[in-house]
């Protein structure tokens, strides 16, 4: 296996990675892999997205048992539709 050294990397990026691969729980070494990896179309890219993740949790359990029951008309099969 090729070992590579990447030189001129600048504070910001090099603080940045470190604070993903703490985020991931992965090192490093592997979140550059995965970055390189994915940069040069070996791996699929997964989309994750975290702008909504300050929502989680917050909702009521009145809120939650409304949402629910406005969902129940999409349980519900029609069946002449399947004929």
């Amino acid at each position: 296996m090729t070992m590579l050294s990447i030189r001129g990397i600048d504070e910001q990026t090099s603080s940045l990675l470190k604070q993903e691969a703490k985020r991931r729980g992965i090192s490093m070494n592997a979140l550059i892999l995965e970055l390189l990896r994915r940069g040069i179309g070996l791996s699929p890219e997964k989309s994750i997205y975290h702008d909504l993740d300050h929502l989680a949790g917050t909702w009521t359990a009145e809120e939650a048992a409304a949402f629910l029951e406005t969902q129940q008309d999409f349980e519900r099969i029609e069946e002449d539709l399947w004929r």
